[in-house]
């Protein structure tokens, strides 16, 4: 290995890069939601409406002619 040459006075250089580019992919899943301590799934149309229903936001006849048209 010559002087110049990067192998020669830092040979695992190539670490921080790959170690940069693996921080930056799970933050991108992370802020994405994705990742299992920070993310939560969405709620379905039918648990918005039954959490609806069961609150008293809507009535029985609203809750039955929405259920309707979901399905």
């Amino acid at each position: 290995m010559g002087a110049g040459s990067w192998t020669g006075h830092f040979p695992w250089m190539w670490i921080f890069p790959l170690g940069f580019i693996i921080i930056l992919v799970l933050l991108v899943f992370c802020f994405r939601g994705r990742c299992g301590v920070a993310g939560k799934p969405e709620e379905t149309p039918r648990e918005i409406l039954d959490r609806r229903y069961a609150k008293g936001d809507i009535s029985r006849e609203e809750y039955l002619q929405i259920k309707k048209d979901l399905e």
